[in-house]
């Protein structure tokens, strides 16, 4: 993702899913079923810019474990928070897993 508006979409209208180090924000967009799309969300709140660049690049990597679970119509944010500039990439990956899948189960039962 790359627009605010599709963030805004996402955040607003979407469900979320609490980990220790970050919230990922899950919503279907039937309308837009282009192929899923994720965007992050790392604020100052992280550290300096490195250490904003560094959580990105490890949310990135760590979101690749679950692209192939994610519907064509499947829009993400995952927003970190101040715990994940010093977790292990393992944990974040870990974190990433439990809260997408937390995060479908919740879209299942609303529809």
């Amino acid at each position: 993702m790359r627009r605010s508006a599709e963030f805004g979409f996402t955040v607003k209208r979407g469900v979320r899913a609490a980990q220790p180090d970050l919230v990922v924000h899950a919503v279907q967009d039937m309308e837009n079923a282009d192929g899923p799309r994720v965007g992050f969300i790392v604020t100052k709140a992280i550290g300096t810019a490195v250490d904003r660049h560094r959580v990105s690049r490890r949310l990135r990597h760590a979101t690749m474990t679950v692209l192939d679970e994610l519907g064509p119509s499947d829009r993400l944010v995952i927003r970190a928070l101040p715990g994940s500039r010093d977790a292990l990439s393992a944990r974040l990956e870990e974190e990433v897993q439990a809260a997408v899948r937390r995060a479908h189960r919740i879209l299942e039962r609303q529809r």
